[in-house]
């Protein structure tokens, strides 16, 4: 019998438990609509979990990748069935593994006999997370790299991978490199984008854009229309060509004036929120701030121990002679023979008449790369930049978010998560067990699943 093999990446910190309420719908979804011809398998990647998520999308996608292998010999193993159909779904940074994984097995031929079909992802952030501007953002520039270990360069951009000298993930957007061929091969791509209170990736990462008309949806008069079936996803967004005018202020000290200073949404994480009995409300609250630092310092703490781990199992992994078939090593070989190659062409070049360049050659400014118009998105509204206080963006990442747009198969689409404080687990309904807000993503999975191709 065919099969189609889908594989489930979970993201920083993750296990499989994160991905349960997924794999549960998807698995719904097909023992309903059964198919005679064509079996449907889930894999929910086991590998790359918990502290292994340190050690770079590179490490963490050559171990994906040995897992995907061995799970199609174990399908194929008593020859009554084979591999024909495969998709892969990565959560946060889970897509990113996912897209160095399809590079990979690009390069082991794996797509001469397997058909690539759906490529999909939930709050990644495409193009590394970006600098807004804030303190917080730069606090969490500077130390990122070092307590997320090579992830962490890798999500900041800060890494010369493979000594190419480029960032990873600008690799990986490269139209002439592997990566980006075998995304392309998917015919159906959809990513899934919080559109607000995601505090872990930011709109404009998760959806590839260099501008976001939610950031100020209390203010700049975006009329939103949910899709009702599949709510909290967005159908559809009107922006008005000029913002209204703000509201009057209220009186000092009036009822409306200490409205302002009620918060729009929980301050405290789920993990948080008790349900205190009786007087211990009032205890928690007078003892937080100064567990707070204690809190803070025990994390501080912990993430340098597993960043320290993660350097170590780094080091082994670089020196472990096994490794150099990895793709890594491979690329840094070819890169080392195309410079090589380069260096002999300068030295001897070629006898040829100089010809002028031609119209156009030049690379485009940022402002024409980030908003091509061959994108299929969900909202057909298009995205006027936010002037007020617009995020630091890299050349690099301008020219990542041209190159992923360009992909004519791409489909956009936002989920509307509010009030919370932080959307970025609710997307993929991560822990609905302990919290039940986490219910709330349940109709982004369900429209994932509905839309899920099978050929």
């Amino acid at each position: 019998m065919s099969t189609h093999l889908l594989v489930l990446i979970h993201g920083m910190w993750g296990n499989p438990d994160h991905l349960a309420e997924m794999h549960r719908i998807i698995a719904e979804k097909f023992s309903h609509d059964a198919d005679d011809d064509l079996q449907l398998e889930v894999l929910v990647s086991q590998e790359n979990r918990d502290k292994s998520t340190y050690d770079g999308i590179d490490w963490g996608g050559e171990r994906i990748t040995e897992e995907v292998l061995k799970s199609v010999e174990d399908i194929e193993r008593e020859g009554t069935r084979k591999v024909t159909h495969f998709s892969v779904v990565g959560y946060s940074l889970g897509g990113l593994l996912a897209r160095y994984v399809l590079g990979v097995l690009l390069t082991r031929k794996f797509f001469d006999n397997v058909i690539p079909v759906n490529f999909t992802t939930f709050a990644t952030p495409h193009f590394g997370l970006p600098h807004s501007g804030s303190f917080r953002s730069s606090l969490f520039a500077r130390l990122g790299p070092y307590f997320l270990s090579r992830t962490g360069e890798h999500f900041y951009g800060c890494d010369q991978w493979s000594g190419t000298g480029l960032p990873l993930l600008e690799v990986m957007a490269d139209k002439d490199r592997v990566f980006f061929e075998a995304l392309s091969r998917f015919p159906h791509i959809n990513i899934y984008a919080n559109a607000v209170n995601d505090m872990t990736v930011p709109f404009i990462t998760a959806a590839v854009q260099a501008a976001d008309p939610f950031k100020l949806h209390e203010t700049n008069g975006i009329r939103i229309h949910m899709n009702e079936k599949y709510a909290p996803l967005i159908d559809s967004f009107e922006l008005p060509s000029s913002p209204p005018p703000p509201p009057p202020k209220p009186p000092l000290l009036s009822l409306d004036f200490l409205r302002r200073f009620k918060p729009r949404r929980p301050w405290l994480p789920p993990v948080l929120q008790f349900r205190f009995p009786g007087s211990n409300v009032q205890l928690f609250t007078m003892l937080f701030p100064f567990l707070l630092p204690l809190i803070l310092g025990a994390v501080v703490f912990r993430l340098g121990l597993d960043a320290r781990a993660s350097r170590a199992r780094i080091k082994d992994l670089e020196m472990d002679p096994s490794s150099s078939s990895s793709l890594i090593h491979l690329l840094y070989s070819i890169e080392r023979e195309v410079d090589d190659a380069v260096a002999d062409l300068l030295d001897d070049p070629p006898l040829a008449p100089e010809t002028p360049s031609p119209g156009g050659s030049e690379p485009p400014s940022p402002s024409s790369e980030t908003e091509p118009d061959d994108v299929q998105t969900d909202t057909d509204t298009p995205v006027t930049p936010d002037t007020s206080s617009p995020p630091v963006l890299t050349e690099t990442q301008h020219k990542i978010i041209a190159s992923l747009n360009s992909l004519p198969q791409l489909h956009k689409h936002f989920a509307f998560i509010h009030p919370v404080m932080n959307s970025h687990a609710v997307i993929i309904s991560r822990d609905v067990k302990r919290f039940d807000l986490h219910r709330k993503g349940e109709g982004v999975l369900r429209h994932w699943a509905d839309r899920f191709e099978l050929y």
